[in-house]
């Protein structure tokens, strides 16, 4: 059929016209008439039919013939991914070329606040048509940006792709805020349970059209590797090697994945890009730009490209891994042999995805061609479905561990790093064997004996040694439990009670000897002093008898002085040694009642050491006295007196011995 016979607004034929497009495909013949009706519609078939132009046509001809207020939203379509929003909003601008009062607005994620901002603007002033993903209308609308109460059409695009993400919930609830008179438009590859039951609740008596319900185009050759999971990136360089293939997809499940396959790609030297949902939508955008204008030739991608794309062109689509659903098989291989053109489809069946591939293979209702491998590469495993081909525990973490080896592990201390000593079997015979006697034997003395204190004492101290000794600030010793205190024996309590007494003894003749020498060399000081007294008096001249012996009976006095003084600094360091030594014999009592029961009372407090201070030497009564009258009020504080700015002061300074000297003059 062609579309002139059909009831479309003739603008709507200009564009069709224009974009060299004349007749209908079986989707569009049969749904175009039912949505001019006004009926509620259901629409299944395969990938590439031509699902989006028929909703799209019967629309935009019946908003362009009028009879919708201008200053609302007419019209919304729900897409599942960012691209197909972006792919309709260009059919949209395509189909509604000479459409001069029809407006449209597309709403997605991951945009700047400037692409914000127009979004917002479009919807408070009325966009006959949005197009839009169900994260980013669901935030508008619980802001208050939208007004959905004179929707007139509501299209689900693809809608079991938006029920697999989890955006049933989101669907009911934009649903809701549409008036009862809403036409409801549903489109669909597949047709599960969970698609029928949302019909049930959107629809109302609505038209189902099903066309080769989730199964491919016949134009694609389908062929499949039974291959280990080293040999297909093998199998990739002998497919490019065999012929120049500029538009080639590659599926890959995971985003991890799909990054290796890229980097091996390019280190062949292949012009390749990835898309997934790592990169940012500016960096989407120019990725598939390239691919569409042909910048790139290979493009490795997760299934977010598998639903509703329409890229010319591509003459292959590689499943890099088995999809475990078989209707993503079908979403993926659809991405080639579009618009009557013929493509290829080659998958890689690991061991482990024998029966996911056959699932599909139920589905599809047919053998798909397994091809030889290449004669370099050796042989492939079986495919053959059994029990050793069943996804164990062991390889789900083994898969688990590609995915993620990759990624930069952080880096292992020193006793990580310590590689394990493997057991000789001995040892392990032996140890095992000596297991259930040990046990035997435990049992026969719990029962025999009965439990007391001591033994859970000395449990709790095992138990304590077996955990590592927290180190103390100041202290590397580790602490000694109460356990351990209880169970030490007495010999070795009066062996560290002596021992501390010793030592204490040790210090306190140590201090005693320190401040004998410290008098000792006082009074030699005081002794060499009265001696140069000595000999000055006697190198007198004998002439000056009488003046002689005046200055002999004062030296006299002089030494007598000097000898009460040297009594009376001996006096002090003795009483200084005596107070020294009563410290000193209290040191050892104090540690000998610690060492006998006060550690266990105090808990782990350990006395404080005791330093031996020197005794204070008195001043004179000529060195207390002030340096200089300028600075009497303030001597003694060091930060006020400034030597440099008073010469006197530095003069004296400099020379402290004549400074002495005149002083005692």
């Amino acid at each position: 059929m062609y579309f002139d016979e059909l009831d479309l607004n003739d603008n709507v034929l200009d564009a069709l016209y224009d974009m060299r497009f004349e007749t209908c495909t079986p989707v569009q013949e049969q749904c175009i008439p039912e949505i001019l009706k006004g009926n509620d519609l259901l629409g299944v078939a395969q990938t590439g039919t031509g699902k989006t132009a028929a909703y799209l046509l019967p629309i935009l001809s019946k908003l362009d013939d009028g009879g919708y207020p201008k200053d609302a939203i007419n019209c919304v379509i729900m897409s599942p991914t960012r691209e197909l929003a972006q792919q309709i909003d260009q059919a949209m601008q395509g189909f509604g070329y000479y459409l001069n009062d029809v407006s449209s607005v597309a709403i997605y994620g991951g945009n700047d606040g400037n692409r914000y901002d127009q979004e917002l603007k479009s919807l408070s002033l009325g966009a006959d048509v949005v197009i839009a993903t169900p994260g980013r209308l669901i935030s508008h609308i619980s802001m208050g940006n939208a007004d959905f109460s004179r929707v007139s059409f509501f299209v689900l695009d693809e809608a079991d792709r938006m029920l697999d993400m989890g955006f049933s919930e989101d669907i009911k609830k934009i649903a809701q805020l549409l008036p009862p008179t809403c036409q409801t438009i549903m489109f669909s590859a597949t047709m599960p349970d969970k698609i029928e039951e949302l019909a049930k609740t959107l629809l109302k008596n609505p038209v189902v059209v099903k066309l080769a319900v989730s199964k491919p185009a016949e134009k694609i050759k389908q062929t499949a590797y039974v291959c280990y999971e080293t040999q297909k990136l093998g199998i990739i360089q002998d497919i490019f090697k065999q012929g120049d293939l500029k538009r080639v997809i590659i599926f890959s499940g995971k985003k991890q994945k799909v990054k290796a396959i890229n980097r091996a790609l390019m280190r062949m030297h292949v012009n390749s890009g990835e898309m997934h949902s790592d990169l940012d939508q500016a960096e989407r955008d120019q990725m598939l730009y390239k691919f569409k204008s042909g910048q790139i030739d290979v493009l490795v991608a997760t299934d977010i490209l598998a639903r509703g794309i329409d890229i010319d062109d591509i003459a292959m689509v590689i499943n890099f891994d088995v999809p475990h659903d078989a209707e993503d098989y079908v979403h993926r291989i659809g991405r080639t042999a579009r618009a009557d053109r013929d493509g290829v489809a080659i998958t890689f069946i690991n061991e482990e995805d024998v029966h996911f591939f056959k699932q599909i293979e139920k589905l599809l209702e047919k053998e798909v061609e397994k091809l030889p491998l290449p004669e370099e590469l050796g042989e492939g495993p079986e495919y053959k479905e059994g029990r050793s081909q069943r996804t164990s525990a062991k390889s789900r973490r083994r898969k688990d561990r590609d995915a993620t080896s990759h990624k930069r592990k952080p880096r292992r201390t020193e006793n990580e790093r310590k590689e394990k000593q493997p057991k000789d079997k001995q040892t392990q015979d032996k140890q095992i064997a000596e297991k259930p006697t040990a046990e035997a034997a435990e049992g026969s003395n719990t029962k025999s004996a009965p439990v007391t204190a001591e033994d859970h004492s000395t449990e709790s101290a095992q138990q304590q040694e077996q955990r590592k000794p927290r180190r103390r600030r100041g202290n590397n010793k580790p602490r000694q439990s109460e356990a351990d205190r209880q169970d030490q024996p007495t010999g070795d309590a009066d062996n560290a009670s002596n021992n501390a007494s010793v030592n204490a003894s040790v210090k306190a003749d140590n201090a005693s000897e320190s401040s004998d020498n410290a008098s000792e060399n006082r009074s030699r000081r005081n002794g060499n002093k009265a001696r140069q007294g000595k000999g000055k008096q006697n190198n007198v001249k004998e002439g000056d008898k009488q003046e002689s012996n005046a200055q002999q009976g004062k030296a006299q006095q002089g030494n007598k002085t000097g000898k009460g003084n040297g009594k009376q600094q001996a006096k002090q360091g003795k009483q200084a040694n005596g107070r020294q030594a009563k410290q000193g014999d209290k040191q050892p009592s104090k540690q000998d009642k610690q060492a006998n029961g006060q550690q266990a009372k105090q808990g782990d407090k350990q006395p404080a050491k005791k330093r031996s201070r020197k005794p204070r030497q008195q001043r004179s009564e000529q060195e207390s006295q002030p340096v200089s009258t300028k600075y009497a009020k303030t001597a003694g504080m060091s930060p006020v007196v400034n030597p440099s700015q008073d010469s006197g002061l530095k003069s004296l300074l400099k020379k402290p011995l004549k400074w002495l000297k005149k002083l005692g003059k």
